[in-house]
Formats: structure tokens, sequence, C-alpha cells
């Protein structure tokens, strides 16, 4: 299998403010999100980044989509470096978070055409993508409400959209159902399922096992901001549940401040 993002030793950390430490109830002036952490995802697969809020799924993806930049290591997005070639990886990725707030004012339509010269795709390739993309999500009837007119589930989905204006390679979610009612977040899982099978690279970040378990292929546990299992999911549940084997690992490797955020 073609190997489309190879993260390598990747580590970052935060100043903590005197408040962040309170909060924290921690003395610690630098906190350590991610710590050496390493993995490979294949063409064509759904790779699950899991773990509890807190233990660094998201820095880790920010660190990816060269959102911010690690204090060490590096990571390659089918052979571009987000140290060295940032552009070239931002051209190869869709990043979807629940961070991503769209402006207001704006319509879906108008910020589909935004994003997509933006992204450098001529009149013709931004109206086949959106007549596809809108008909998939639905969004067609509401493409001239404006955002802030919109419910959670639509503007979810004008986000996801967006994301992947450009068809990109690898497409990475943080978290991508919260907040979703069931309607809108099977969709959404559906959709995961159409783009892996078209051969898409998907990475998502998730604390739910559920969702694991039905989307993805291999699977990073992440804990304390450190990579303790990385497998296959057929591997890790061959003898026990997803939910145990991954209690069993927080039994050993857990700490009660995880669960915080960071």
């Amino acid at each position: 299998m073609k190997e489309l993002l190879v993260v390598n030793n990747l580590t970052k950390t935060f100043k903590q403010s005197r408040k962040q430490r309170k909060l924290n109830k921690d003395n610690l002036k630098v906190k350590v999100a991610v710590d050496d952490l390493s993995f490979k995802a294949y063409k064509g697969e759904i790779y699950g980044l899991l773990g509890p809020n807190g233990a660094g799924k998201t820095t880790t993806l920010r660190m990816i989509a060269t959102l911010i930049k690690p204090d060490s290591g590096d990571a390659y997005v089918n052979g571009s470096s987000i140290i060295k070639d940032p552009y070239g990886v931002r051209n190869k990725i869709g990043f979807l978070t629940s961070e991503l707030k769209l402006e207001d004012y704006f319509t879906p339509n108008y910020l589909f055409d935004f994003f997509g010269k933006l992204q450098k795709l001529n009149d013709e390739e931004i109206k086949l993508r959106k007549d596809f993309l809108f008909k998939k999500f639905e969004i067609e009837e509401f493409k001239e409400v404006k955002i802030s007119d919109l419910s959670t589930g639509m503007k979810q989905k004008v986000s996801l959209v967006i994301s992947i204006i450009h068809d990109p390679e690898i497409i990475i979610f943080d978290e991508p159902t919260n907040g979703l009612d069931v309607i809108t977040a099977k969709t959404v899982t559906d959709f995961l399922l159409e783009l892996k099978s078209l051969g898409k690279t998907i990475i998502l970040s998730t604390h739910i096992f559920s969702l694991v378990e039905k989307l993805c292929d291999r699977v990073g546990i992440i804990i304390d901001g450190k990579m303790v299992a990385d497998d296959t999911l057929s591997n890790m549940t061959k003898d026990i549940s997803l939910e145990d084997y991954f209690f069993q690992l927080y039994n050993i490797h857990g700490d009660d401040d995880l669960w915080k955020t960071y």
C-alpha cells in the first residue's frame, strides 16, 4: 500500500499561564500536548486517532494541516513536508474542524465560489463541484440563505463541502460528528465511506468508540500526548471490544488530568 501520510516524532508544547496552571491543578509552566508521536496512513484507508478530550488529537491534526508548527519532528503528505513545503501540503489536504467558523453574513453559494477561487479552480470546476456537493448534502435549497440563519447541522455540511472543494488526496476531520443530529451525522459518515471507496485517505480524530468501529481500518490510540497503540482495528478487537482495549491501555498510561482540555 502507498503511504500518503507519514508522521515522524511530532512534539508540541505550550506555555501555560498562571490561570491555566490553576485550572489544570499543576505548576507546569510548559505543557506537553503531543509527545514524540509517529504513525502512517495509507492510500484508500480511514485512520482514526482515538483518545479522550485533551489527549493531543487536535494539536496533532493542526500540525499536519500546517496551522501550527511542531517544536520538533516532521510529517509528510504524499511527499510534501509540513516544515519545508507547507503550501504543497495545503494543496493536498482538506481540513475540517468544529472550530471552522464561517462568516454569518455570507451565503453558502458565495462562500463556495470564494473558496473555490482561493483554491485556484476555474469557474467550470467550481460549478461542477458545487452541483455535486450541494446535491449530495442537500444544500441546494439553502444556498442563498445567510450562514447566520442556517441550522447547526447545515452549517457543518457547508463547512464540510468547502473543506473538500478542491477534491484533496487526504481529508482530515477533527470530531466530524460533534454537535450533529443523527440524520446529519449519518450523512457525514456515509460520505466518508464513499470517499474511501474513491481511494481517498481519511484521518479522523474522535473519542467515540462506535464511530471508529464503523469507519476505521487502522487506529492510533493517544493518551497524554503519546501514541500508546497503532494497529489495525481488526487486530485491536480480535479478542476484546475496542472500548475494553482502550481502557486496558488507559489504566496503564492514563492520568486523571488527561480529561482536561489543553
